[in-house]
């Protein structure tokens, strides 16, 4: 049976499958990504010099800390000499955190560069990779508008992987450090409890334990829909600036039909999609705030509510209550990170998901390899291109396994030197049979055995043309440089563009700038550069001018060397090449509902 992949949306925009990816998951293939990263060494040394800074970093703190008690106590006993003294200890200490500060932010941010390096480019080596860029794109939503999970998402997701990750090992040092810096300042407190004396030492620690846990779980019940709202926002943004380059591709078109308002309507109802959730998002940002304001208000006080009773009895000197006050917010900063930053936890979380659900899908088998079920593309015998038992489908009438279309004759075999015209009955998609012989299009099965060791080119209807010099173009995939001007030259002037022959290095959107005749020709020009053994053409004759028409025919008769493979409709194009015709036979099996 042949199965397809097929991935479900949900009204908010989010793949299912997405949804479904635990967060465990998500760290796998997150872990995949920087292991494949070219620049992991650095990202290692980087991180590795920033655990110095921090520990030097908490060094400094902790001296700080140190310094509260002899400086306050020299204002509560009118010391001006040691006044003096402290505060020239406190500009030593402050020099030190000020060049401490400067080389933390330096290697943060060159870290989230290089992280940003490492998985951008991961991200693009993996979606450009073996043909599955347009796999996806015919498979799963995810491949429709991948732009924004490629650039945005991936720049979200290295700065914030980096802000986050610094702040949580730093937290992390200093609650360690200050910890038993507050034990040991906090004594022990004697608290009446139904008639017993219970002794609580370390009545501080736990006093900010009891603070931050109550903090962090305020946030988390108030503020658990973020990470879901954060990802369907991202995903309508993707969907606004997917309909403003659909407009924008389009604008002639749009023009001529006289089209503008219904454009308008339509980015209008996608901005008004945006703008919804932003509503959401708003909102719960700001019940949010209520817990993350009240605590952090409230927290001026409490460590000087909570240091008062040893203060009172007179077992803490003012500079100790100062110190144990100072070690007290250090030990609930460290322990509140987590609240500090439950939006940004939540944001990273929803950016996190986007790029590694694109990344799975991008790495699944289906993709990648050629699985059983699916049309099979092999390497057969030198100068024979043959069909097997070949029948094209749908990725829906794949999953059903029946329906469809293959070619009337029993297994043709097409060998070097013929021309060929492939037609069909009407209705029938020509293109995925193009796409099938190219590797592109898996949904069928049977067997496609392309011609060992030759130069095989593809002829789409409508042919790229990749913004840069017309030299380039003519050349692309290939470098400009192994083709001679004359050349060049000679190619544009038999495809009768004569007047491009001064224009090879100038740079244009050459898809605006020439008219569709112009544009088919110069895919002509390619050919004659290219000098393939093979050619397959995706009827890119329809629609053009008669003379264009006329021009590229002879173009194909002088071909001698090459096959010339054409799918199309009208035979009449080719009368002068006198082809073998085979046939595209739709299936008589009924296919059912999608439903």
């Amino acid at each position: 049976m042949t199965t397809a992949s097929k991935t479900p949306v949900s009204e908010d925009g989010i793949s299912a499958a997405g949804l479904d990816m635990s967060f465990s998951e998500q760290m796998w293939v997150a872990g995949q990504s920087f292991w494949a990263s070219r620049v992991r060494g650095r990202i290692i040394l980087l991180s590795l010099s920033l655990l110095v800074v921090l520990l030097l970093l908490t060094y400094g703190q902790i001296l700080l800390n140190r310094w509260n008690q002899p400086f306050y106590n020299a204002l509560e006993n009118r010391d001006l000499a040691a006044f003096w003294q402290e505060l020239r200890n406190f500009f030593f200490i402050a020099a030190f955190l000020l060049v401490i500060n400067v080389a933390q932010t330096f290697l943060s941010q060159m870290t989230a560069l290089y992280m940003r390096e490492g998985l951008a480019r991961d991200m693009v080596d993996q979606w450009l990779k073996g043909r599955r860029a347009y796999r996806l794109s015919v498979s799963s939503p995810l491949g429709v508008n991948p732009d924004q999970r490629l650039h945005e998402d991936a720049r979200k997701l290295a700065e914030s992987t980096t802000s986050l990750s610094v702040g949580l090992v730093q937290s992390t040092i200093l609650l360690v450090s200050f910890i038993s810096v507050l034990w040991s300042l906090s004594g022990t407190i004697i608290l009446p409890i139904f008639g017993h004396q219970i002794a609580i030492p370390g009545y501080m620690v736990w006093g900010a334990l009891i603070y931050a846990c109550g903090a962090a779980l305020a946030s988390n019940l108030v503020g658990a829909r973020l990470t879901r709202l954060n990802a369907i926002r991202y995903a309508r943004e993707a969907e606004m600036r997917a309909s403003l380059m659909r407009s924008n591709e389009h604008l002639e078109q749009i023009a001529l039909a006289r089209g503008e308002a219904v454009e308008r309507a339509a980015i209008h109802a996608t901005i008004d999609s945006v703008l919804g959730i932003i509503r959401k998002l708003a909102l719960a940002l700001t019940n949010l705030t209520w817990v993350s304001a009240a605590f952090g208000w409230l927290a001026l006080i409490v460590p000087v509510l909570i240091a008062s009773p040893a203060f009172f009895s007179g077992t803490m000197s003012f500079g100790g209550l100062m110190m144990a006050a100072s070690a007290f917010t250090q030990v609930y900063t460290a322990l509140r990170w987590y609240v500090d930053n439950f939006g940004a936890i939540a944001d990273w979380k929803a950016t996190l998901l986007r790029v590694m659900v694109l990344r799975a899908a991008l790495t699944e088998p289906a993709l990648t390899d050629q699985v059983p079920g699916q049309i099979q593309v092999e390497i057969g015998k030198p100068g024979v291109l043959a069909f097997e038992d070949l029948y094209i489908r749908t990725p829906q009438e794949a999953e059903a396994a029946w329906g469809g279309y293959h070619l009337k004759e029993d297994n043709p075999v097409i060998v070097a030197g013929e021309r060929i015209m492939i037609n069909g009955d009407p209705g029938i998609n020509r293109r995925q049979l193009f796409n099938a012989i190219a590797g592109l299009w898996p949904y069928g099965e049977g067997t496609i055995r392309l011609p060992e060791d030759d130069h095989m080119l593809f002829m789409p209807q409508t042919p790229y043309m990749p913004e840069g010099r017309l030299r380039d173009l003519l050349a692309y995939p290939e470098a400009s440089d192994i083709y001679t001007d004359d050349a060049i030259i000679a190619a544009l002037k038999t495809v009768k563009l004569g007047r491009l022959t001064t224009a090879l290095n100038q740079r244009q959107r050459w898809d605006r700038v020439l008219s569709k005749e112009e544009q088919m020709s110069l895919a002509f020009a390619h050919i004659l550069l290219r000098k393939p053994h093979w050619v397959i053409f995706n009827d890119v004759l329809e629609g053009l001018e008669d003379d264009t028409i006329k021009i590229l025919t002879g173009v194909m008769a002088n071909m001698q060397d090459a096959t010339l493979v054409y799918l199309g409709r009208n035979a009449g194009y080719l009368e002068a090449l006198s082809p073998r015709v085979l046939h595209l036979e739709r299936l008589d099996v009924p296919v059912p509902d999608a439903d």
